[in-house]
C-alpha cells in the first residue's frame, strides 16, 4: 500500500530538505574552504584536521549543554516555535557571514556559532515530530524527512559545486568570492524550505508553566533525568545512540576533511559526496517501508553492523575510488539509522515532554559527536597518522551495538510484563463477574 504523506507531515519533512543543505556544506566545501586559509596561514594537513575537529567538538559541546534547556523550555506552551526561529536565524546568517570571513581562527570561531544555531534547531525540529504524526507512522514519516532531505538538498549543493568549479577549474572567480555565494545560498534555501513549517506549525503536546518560564523549565528538566534514570530501556537506547551516532556524525562531518587530508581531489570529493546524498534517498526510503513489516530495532541493528565495517575500511582508504566505494556505502545505511533511531526513541517518550527528552538526546546524538571528532583529531595527532585516527571511530560501534541489545530487551521485558498483568486484570475481572 502506498505511503502518503498528510499536509503537516510534508511541512515537517520540507525542513529537512532545507537544514540538509547546511549539512552537505559543512562536509564538503566548508572544510575544503578552511583547508585553504589554514594552508595560506602555514598550518600542516595534520594540524588542519586537527584543528577543524576541534572546532566540530566545541560546536557539539555548546548543544549538548544548550539543548536540554532549550528543549525544556520548548516544552511549555507556546515556546516552541520561537525558540526554533531563533536557533534557524542564529545558524542560517551565521552561514552567510562565514564566507567573508579571511582569517581561520575567526572562521572556526564563527563556524562553531552558525553550527550551533543549526543543531539548537535541530533539538526542537525532532520534537515536533510528536506533534506532525502519530506513533503507527513515525518510522516512515521520519525516514522521508531523511530521505527527501538528501535529495532536496541537492539541487542547492548542485549549483554550488557549479560555482566552487568556476573557481577550482577554470579560475574565472577568486576563491572568496566562490565561498561568498556558495554560503548565501546555502542560507537562503534552508530560509526557503523552513517557512511552510513555521506559517502551520501548531504545538498539540506540551506543559503548562504555573509561574515563570525558565525556573518551570529547569525544574522539569531535572525530573526528565530522574525518569530516565528508572526507565532502563529509555537510559540504555541513549547510551547505545551516544556510541553509534557518534561515529555517524563524526564521518559526516570529517569526511572530506579526511580526504582532503590524505592530498585526494577537492572535486572529487565533493562529487562523490554528492553520490552519497543521492544513494541515500532511495535507501531511507525503502528501508523505511520494510519497517512495516520488520522491526525497526533490527534494521538499527544492520546499520550498526554495516558502519563498523565501513570505519574499518575507511583505514586502508588511499586512493579516490575507494573513497567513492566508502561513499556509497555509508549512503545507503545513513539514512536509515539516523531515521529508525529517531522514530524509536519518539515511541518510547512521553509526548508531552518530548522537547525536553530530545533536548536529552541531542547530548547523546550530535553531542556525542565532541568524543568522536575528539578522538580523531587526538589519534591523528598521538600517532601522525589520519587512518588511525579514523579507525578509531570502529570501537564506538561495537560499542553502541552491545548497549542498543541491552535496550531492546528491556523493552520486551516491559512489554511482557505489561501483558501478564493486562492478562492478570482480565482473569480476574473474568472471575468477579463469574461470581457475581
Amino acid at each position: 500500500m502506498q505511503f502518503k504523506m498528510t499536509p503537516t507531515e510534508r511541512k515537517w519533512v520540507w525542513y529537512d530538505v532545507g537544514n540538509s543543505a547546511f549539512t552537505l556544506l559543512v562536509s564538503t566545501l566548508m572544510s575544503i574552504y578552511f583547508n585553504e586559509l589554514a594552508t595560506n596561514a602555514g598550518i600542516s594537513s595534520d594540524n588542519y584536521l586537527a584543528y577543524w575537529g576541534y572546532a566540530t567538538s566545541v560546536a557539539t559541546a555548546v548543544v549538548a549543554v544548550l539543548g536540554p534547556t532549550l528543549g525544556t523550555l520548548s516544552d511549555l506552551r507556546g515556546v516552541r516555535k520561537i525558540i526554533f526561529s531563533a536557533a534557524l536565524l542564529a545558524g542560517a546568517v551565521g552561514c552567510v557571514v562565514l564566507g567573508f570571513l579571511q582569517h581561520w581562527l575567526w572562521f572556526l570561531v564563527l563556524f562553531v556559532i552558525a553550527k550551533s544555531g543549526y543543531s539548537l534547531s535541530l533539538v526542537v525540529y525532532d520534537s515536533m515530530l510528536c506533534d506532525v504524526t502519530t506513533d503507527e507512522r513515525m518510522d516512515e514519516v521520519s525516514s522521508r524527512g531523511y530521505a527527501w532531505g538528501y535529495i532536496g538538498s541537492c539541487l542547492p549543493f548542485v549549483l554550488c559545486i557549479g560555482v566552487y568549479i568556476l573557481y577550482a577549474m577554470f579560475d574565472l572567480i577568486s576563491m572568496q568570492l566562490s565561498m561568498i555565494l556558495v554560503f548565501a545560498l546555502t542560507a537562503v534555501w534552508w530560509l526557503a524550505c523552513s517557512v511552510p513549517l513555521l506559517r502551520s506549525y501548531r504545538q498539540s503536546h506540551c506543559v503548562e508553566h504555573g509561574g515563570h518560564p525558565v525556573r518551570t523549565g529547569l525544574k522539569n528538566l531535572g525530573g526528565v533525568f530522574k525518569e530516565i534514570g528508572k526507565n532502563r530501556q529509555v537510559l540504555f537506547f541513549l547510551l547505545a545512540f551516544f556510541f553509534f551516532i557518534d561515529g555517524v556524525y563524526t564521518i559526516i562531518d570529517m569526511a572530506t576533511a579526511y580526504g582532503t587530508s590524505l592530498g585526494l581531489n577537492t572535486v572529487s570529493l565533493v562529487i562523490a559526496l554528492l553520490v552519497t546524498q543521492i544513494v541515500a534517498f532511495p535507501a531511507a526510503i525503502l528501508l523505511g517501508m520494510l519497517s512495516r513489516k520488520v522491526k525497526p530495532q533490527y534494521l538499527i541493528i544492520v546499520c550498526i553492523v554495516a558502519y563498523f565495517f565501513i570505519t574499518v575500511y575507511a583505514i586502508f582508504l588511499r586512493k579516490e575510488y575507494q573513497f567513492w566505494i566508502l561513499a556509497v556505502a555509508v549512503g545507503l545505511f545513513q539514512g536509515t539509522i539516523q531515521a529508525m533511531s529517531r522514530s524509536y526513541y519518539a515511541k518510547i517518550i512521553p509526548k508531552q515532554k518530548s522537547g525536553e527528552y530530545f533536548g536529552i538526546y541531542d547530548i547523546f546524538g550530535k553531542g556525542a559527536a565532541f568524543m568522536g571528532t575528539l578522538l580523531v583529531s587526538g589519534v591523528t595527532q598521538i600517532f601522525n597518522n589520519q587512518s588511525i585516527g579514523v579507525g578509531a571511530l570502529s570501537v564506538m560501534f561495537l560499542i553502541g551495538l552491545g548497549f542498543f541489545i541491552a535496550a531492546v530487551r528491556e523493552g520486551n521485558r516491559a512489554q511482557n510484563l505489561l501483558a501478564e498483568r493486562e492478562n492478570a486484570a482480565e482473569k480476574l475481572t473474568a472471575k468477579k463477574v463469574a461470581e457475581e
